[in-house]
């Protein structure tokens, strides 16, 4: 192997500007053995920034094709905080079929995992792993180093924000009553309909309040600033907020929703 995991650290500690740590992605790409590692950072704006072993041709195909629309990897770390295995997400739509086929023939892998990291101001970042093999190696290769990779993660991005700090994303503005209860619903599952209905407004009216907080949150599209929402504390999801105490707006009216769809 050439690069021990704390040499590694050592080397990260060390560097001081982005060529050497590019280098250093190329070292964890040949100690681990797979075809590639990638640390990628999405800014609010939809720019990219990062660093790691594709090929050129394929970040270059990836930025003229607007595939971070479309990534059910980048959509898929949206919604979460724990490491994602590419095999869990939803590639059902042809669009990222599509897009699988291509990165595929680009030689990304059909095998990957990314690592979802949540910086300042609810900056994400990724950082990939990916290789051609079957399912049963990849699984193995992930029960045996995912922690290692999470730590490598972390440590990535924090001095990638040390190098480049100009690209830390500004701090989220404050959103309205409305445009917290509109996220909140959306992040709970709530389709727009049922979310209009709950909050007794048009769809065109919830429209404006989700575009309105999605410009404050620098949200790429509705997920990222449901999740950008959640990372900044600015909502409460899933069980937490089903369970809390007291009333939150529209309970009863959303509890009729959900036992309805039940039926």
């Amino acid at each position: 192997m050439v690069l021990e995991l704390d040499q590694f650290l050592q080397a990260l500690e060390q560097a001081d500007a982005l060529e050497q740590i590019h280098d250093l992605t190329v070292g964890l790409r040949d100690q681990f053995q797979i075809d590639h590692v990638v640390y990628h950072w999405v800014s609010a704006d939809g720019e990219q920034y990062g660093f790691g072993t594709y090929d050129p041709a394929w970040a270059q195909r990836y930025s003229e094709k607007e595939y971070l629309r479309i990534d059910p990897v980048i959509v898929g770390c949206f919604q979460r905080f724990d490491p994602v295995d590419w095999k869990r997400l939803d590639w059902s739509s042809k669009a990222a079929q599509a897009f699988r086929k291509d990165a595929i023939a680009h030689g990304v892998g059909n095998q990957g995992f990314s690592i979802p990291i949540r910086g300042p101001n609810g900056q994400l970042a990724l950082l990939t792993a990916s290789h051609t093999t079957d399912d049963e190696s990849w699984a193995e290769f992930m029960e045996a180093h995912q922690r290692e990779w999470i730590l490598i993660a972390h440590y990535l991005n924090q001095k990638a924000l040390q190098l480049e700090k100009g690209r830390t994303p500004e701090p989220v503005r404050a959103l309205s009553p409305r445009e917290t209860d509109a996220l909140t619903y959306l992040g709970m599952g709530y389709s727009r309909g049922q979310v209009a209905d709950l909050l007794n407004i048009s769809e065109h009216t919830l429209r404006a309040y989700i575009e309105s907080a999605r410009f404050k949150l620098g949200a790429l599209n509705t997920t990222h600033a449901v999740a950008r929402a959640i990372t900044e504390g600015l909502i409460v999801v899933g069980g937490a907020a089903r369970a809390a105490a007291g009333g939150w707006p529209g309970r009863e009216e959303g509890d009729k929703i959900a036992k309805s769809a039940a039926g």
